[in-house]
């Protein structure tokens, strides 16, 4: 997950028997969050109007939601800053989250992400389903090409991985199960904000594109124009995007309408292998799981 890269025609002679190979296109965060589709309201949102008080349900939302990729552990008081809330409120709140198993406290007295949290998350219908269809094929990936794997979706304007398998002296780049980045940054946000709706696309474009390294793209034209390259190709890359060291490449999960529904993406170092050498396998992963998603019932896009 790292610099915006696309893929598109080449002539190098490296990829002289690859479809087609992938040229980087060069230059120019994260806790779990509720499924975009739902609509999920931002935490300001659950304050009562009436007294302009946030309300308990809110209060509870406002601690989980402090934990991001950033912030994966945290102190009591940590969390009340971050919060918003009052110390004695937070640590009222934050003991009933850790008896309830929300919560977990570490022997150094810091606070992280519960596992009841991840078993509930783990039961999203849809989430569920696509996990399951994808479970063999992603596993055949990891073994075929030895790269980090990951199935990932679009939450509002990042991706999440809803399963992802690391390899054993992978890239540096954090890809856990319910890891979220923004769509911009990755290549398998890249392959889902490719499309996505025009509207949405054009929202995500027009709003804060933050920076993580000296190639990450920032430029809405820049993007726009990766983006178009990334429709044409069928595939995305990036390196060093998110962390120097790290080269991505997705391609989309389609549903039965050939409408991308997720995206399936592999992680290597930068340098340890050619783009176009593990596009072939990945491709063809992505397309057992679509069609273990649609039964064979995909309706084939027109050429």
């Amino acid at each position: 997950m790292t610099s915006t890269d696309t893929f598109a025609p080449t002539t190098d002679a490296r990829a002289a028997n690859a479809p087609a190979t992938i040229r980087p296109a060069v230059r120019g965060t994260g806790a779990s969050a509720p499924n975009p589709a739902l609509g999920a309201a931002p935490i300001d949102d659950l304050a009562d109007s009436a007294t302009e008080r946030m309300t308990a349900c809110g209060r509870v939302l406002a601690v989980l939601e402090v934990f991001d990729e950033d912030h994966i552990t945290l102190t009591l008081s940590e969390i009340s800053r971050r919060a918003g809330l009052s110390l004695s409120t937070t640590h009222r709140l934050v003991g009933e989250l850790h008896r309830w198993g929300a919560l977990e406290r570490g022997s150094d007295g810091r606070y992280a992400v519960g596992m009841r949290v991840l078993e509930l998350g783990a039961l999203e219908p849809q989430g569920l389903r696509l996990r399951e269809a994808a479970k063999p094929y992603l596993g055949d990936l990891h073994a075929a090409t030895g790269a980090d794997v990951n199935l990932s979706v679009r939450d509002g304007t990042d991706v999440v991985y809803i399963d992802s398998i690391r390899a054993r002296g992978g890239a540096p780049v954090l890809t856990r199960l319910g890891g979220r980045w923004p769509m911009h940054a990755t290549a398998t946000g890249h392959v889902l904000l490719a499309w996505a709706a025009p509207a949405f696309r054009e929202r995500v474009l027009a709003g804060q594109l933050k920076r993580f390294t000296s190639t990450t793209i920032t430029d809405p034209d820049e993007l726009r124009r990766a983006l178009a390259r990334v429709r044409q190709a069928g595939a995305a890359i990036v390196e060093n995007t998110i962390t120097h060291g790290a080269l991505a490449i997705a391609v989309p999960v389609r549903g039965t309408q050939d409408r991308p529904i997720a995206a399936v993406g592999v992680t290597v170092p930068s340098g340890s292998v050619l783009p176009h050498v593990l596009l072939p396998t990945l491709l063809a992963a992505a397309n057992e799981i679509s069609r273990a998603l649609t039964g064979g019932r995909r309706q084939q896009r027109s050429a």
